[in-house]
């Protein structure tokens, strides 16, 4: 090798090291309350549906009835691991889609019952009683909707389609500095009446869990019907459906380890549902189209694991939480913690911080190869104050200041430290520019 050689590879391998070295360390994927992995598990319980087994369930032919049998063994695991039964099981393409599927077709449907019942008044009245305006039977509900103020845009969107199609009231029941529904507002709106209320069993944006229960009766104590949304509950927290007593329930596959786009309605039969998608008539009359039975099997399977190792894995997500809740607070004076400091989901910690920009943070973070998020993903790029923190009290300021830290396993001691250093770091160099 010649002297000249040598030089140029010896500069090669040092502008290398110089990379390398510039380059964090490996990533911390801190946003599991957007998206998780998929386990190996479940990719190899559904790949054979897609490969071998991959007849249409509707067809009646073997290759058709084992595609069946396949569909309805992931429903009733799938509903067994939700405190449900197998029929109240409406599988959909996610949580948003469940979520719209509730809220506009118990609506529609209580719109179609009136339709029908002024139409059958008209037939049976007299002439002289037909000259009278029709109008909804005195005994409906009133077209109203009923929100808490920090519901996902799923189901506040839903609403407000309503609102501009239907001529729906949309009633937002505040919450307090915690994230809390307030239960007495609750009260008193449900005894107003309603053709719906809805409230998420825990916050996607700050980690409350809900009175969910206690606002359940509240609700059917008026006689209004109550979805819940349970998208950042199930697979994290237990989920008991019937136990509940709620009439509908979403959830979302790709939040506990299942592939994006797979997700679930659960109904009762005493709630009339009008589908919002036209079809086929699979899934009850609910939701047409072909089923998609390797989703089905990876949803049961994701489910059926988080579940299994939820009461082993809960306590040290929860205590990993609460240790990187300390170590943040003492890294950066001045962060709050956002939320209810005990009674939120495990692996979920959120924060705003002082005189910084939550989107620059989270920028500067990811350079140093730490991945969260400041709210809501189905809100990023907007650049908007999370609606969640401006229903608790802050102010747009505060509110944009924000970043969510979730996990769904425990983190080591060494990462928290990291997570810390990284936030100080950037926060100084934010506060410097």
């Amino acid at each position: 090798m010649t002297g000249q050689n040598a030089t140029s590879q010896d500069t090669q391998t040092q502008e290398s090291q110089a990379v390398q070295s510039d380059r964090p360390e490996r990533e911390l994927y801190l946003d599991a309350a957007a998206s998780d992995a998929v386990p190996a598990s479940v990719i190899d319980a559904m790949t054979p549906f897609l490969t071998e087994g991959y007849g249409n369930p509707s067809s009646v032919h073997a290759s058709g009835k084992t595609a069946a049998r396949a569909l309805d063994a992931a429903r009733a695991s799938f509903a067994t691991d939700l405190g449900a039964h197998a029929g109240d099981v409406i599988f959909t393409s996610g949580g948003t889609e469940a979520d719209n599927l509730a809220v506009k077709g118990i609506a529609l449907a209580q719109i179609r019952r009136e339709r029908e019942a002024r139409a059958a008044a008209a037939s049976a009245s007299t002439p002289a009683r037909a000259s009278t305006p029709a109008s909804a039977s005195p005994h409906s509900p009133a077209h109203r909707i009923l929100i808490s103020a920090v519901e996902h845009p799923a189901v506040a969107q839903s609403a407000q389609w309503l609102h501009d199609f239907f001529d729906f009231e949309v009633v937002r029941i505040p919450v307090d500095a915690q994230a809390h529904i307030d239960l007495d507002a609750l009260s008193r709106e449900a005894r107003r009446g309603a053709t719906l209320a809805c409230i998420m069993m825990a916050n996607n944006e700050v980690g409350t869990i809900e009175p969910v229960s206690r606002a359940v009766r509240i609700c059917h104590d008026a006689a209004v019907p109550v979805h819940v949304d349970a998208v950042q509950a199930a697979g994290t927290i237990p989920v008991d459906f019937r136990g509940l007593d709620a009439d509908t329930l979403a959830v979302s596959g790709h939040k506990f380890g299942a592939p994006k786009g797979l997700g679930a309605l659960l109904t009762r039969s005493r709630v009339a549902i009008e589908p919002i998608v036209s079809g086929g008539g699979q899934e009850r009359g609910l939701r047409s189209g072909t089923p998609n039975v390797a989703g089905a099997i990876a949803l049961a399977v994701a489910l059926h694991e988080a579940c299994a190792g939820m009461e082993e894995r809960d306590a040290p997500l929860a205590a990993s939480r609460d240790a990187l809740i300390k170590a943040i607070c003492e890294a950066v004076p001045g962060a709050t913690l956002t939320g209810d400091p005990v009674n939120r989901l495990p692996g979920h910690a959120s924060f705003t911080f002082p005189n910084v920009n939550g989107e620059a943070l989270l920028v500067d973070l990811d350079a140093r190869g730490i991945e969260v998020s400041s709210g809501s993903a189905c809100a990023i790029g907007r650049h908007e104050a999370p609606g969640t923190l401006l229903a608790m009290g802050l102010s747009e300021t505060e509110a944009k200041s924000a970043l969510r830290f979730s996990f769904r396993e425990p983190l080591h001691h060494t990462d928290i430290r990291r997570i810390a250093q990284a936030l100080r770091a950037s926060m100084t160099a934010l506060h410097a520019m």
